[in-house]
């Protein structure tokens, strides 16, 4: 796992967003020199803005619109974002995920007083769009 991934998934990185896209999504191969290659597409982790231009450009969809879509489904985003399961299969391939690291607030309360979150938006091949969020290991 490259650095910027490890960095984002312990809550360094609180201005940035990874991206995973698959193969079925992306097959342009200039994408690796912006992120990392993984089984099945690319984690691509960078500021925030690039990052909303770049999943608009790989998907034809609006980031935020997106994650708002999904986040009333639960299903489960492996937290090294480059898999998950799909809740209307477990068999299904993700096709993409957005996601972003939101910071403590004790004021909230749940999972927020607990530490950072990482949510985490995705899309299956079936079109089936789910979220999952996880407190971040800082360890």
């Amino acid at each position: 796992m490259t650095d910027a991934r490890e960095a984002f998934l312990r809550g360094e990185r609180p201005t940035d967003v990874a991206l995973f896209l698959s193969e079925s999504v992306v097959d342009d191969e200039r994408l690796e020199r912006f992120g990392e290659r993984v089984d099945g597409g690319v984690v691509i982790v960078v500021d925030g803005e690039r990052g909303r231009n770049a999943f608009r450009a790989a998907t034809g969809m609006d980031a935020m619109e997106f994650a708002t879509a999904a986040m009333d489904v639960d299903g489960v985003v492996d937290d090294d974002l480059a898999g998950g399961r799909c809740p209307d299969g477990d068999d299904h391939e993700m096709s993409f995920v957005f996601a972003f690291v939101e910071g403590r607030n004790e004021e909230v309360g749940g999972l927020y007083a607990e530490g950072d979150v990482v949510h985490a938006y995705a899309r299956c091949e079936c079109e089936t769009a789910y979220s999952d969020r996880w407190v971040v290991d800082a360890a």
